[in-house]
């Protein structure tokens, strides 16, 4: 009798259960409330790029304890010191520990305001200078846009996933406009980003995890002083550029 084509992953999820409960689960509070209580205190007692740099710190850890074995091809696209408006594609939560671990420039993100409300991880993000949003009110959501173009200077790119929300798979939904308006209103470049694989660390739900390699690869920056007036056209290729990794 042949063996159903995901028998292999089945046997492998089970054995890796009782270290992702009695190892990854534990390790992961800890890592969390550690390094969330750092990098609140670095940012209020040093600078937020020091806050930031111990968020780094507790992606890297969260990959490591999992395993993930990262890759990142591209670094060279990269112009040191200054700042884009980073897109990416968007499969599952481990994305953020993929970015924020490995991704070789500072950052801050635009996250969802209800992520301010996790304990200590939403304080340290406040505090770092991560931007919350509220995607709810439209004036709330102006407020917050205006916020990051005071925070977003001295090569500190800004993170966003136009998709809205997590695919769960390779294949991505459709991009939104906001990271695009906003790239054009901060006059910065934007830098697409493909994530690989995402997905298949995370399968469903946030501990139905499996060890695994994933990566990002880092695309050539697109001037977006090239499409004024062309918004359409800007969501349109960067989404091409960012799919053309995942069809590879």
């Amino acid at each position: 009798m042949t063996e159903p084509a995901n028998s292999s992953y089945d046997w492998k999820y089970l054995m890796y259960q009782p270290y992702k409960w009695l190892v990854f689960l534990p390790l992961m509070i800890v890592n969390s409330v550690l390094f969330a209580t750092l990098a609140a205190l670095c940012a209020l007692l040093i600078s937020a790029k020091a806050g930031s740099f111990m968020g780094r710190c507790w992606a890297r850890v969260c990959c490591w304890i999992t395993p993930v074995k990262v890759f990142v091809k591209g670094k060279a696209q990269i112009e040191a010191g200054k700042s884009y408006v980073i897109v990416s594609n968007h499969q599952t939560i481990w994305d953020i520990f993929l970015l924020y671990g490995y991704f070789p420039t500072d950052f801050r993100w635009v996250m969802k305001k209800e992520l301010r409300k996790i304990p200590f991880i939403g304080y340290a993000s406040e505090k770092v200078g991560h931007i919350f949003i509220d995607r709810s009110s439209p004036r709330a959501a102006v407020h917050s846009l205006e916020e990051a173009k005071r925070k977003l200077d001295n090569g500190i790119s800004v993170v966003i996933f136009p998709e809205g929300t997590r695919s769960g798979q390779k294949e991505m939904r459709p991009f939104k406009k906001g990271a695009f308006r906003l790239a054009f209103e901060l006059g910065f470049d934007i830098l697409p980003i493909t994530i690989i694989d995402s997905y298949k660390i995370n399968r469903s739900g946030f501990f139905n995890l499996m060890p695994g390699r994933a990566g990002l690869i880092i695309h050539p920056p697109v001037n977006t002083h090239l499409f004024t007036d062309k918004l359409e056209d800007l969501v349109s290729y960067t989404r091409e550029v960012i799919n053309s990794a995942l069809t590879d």
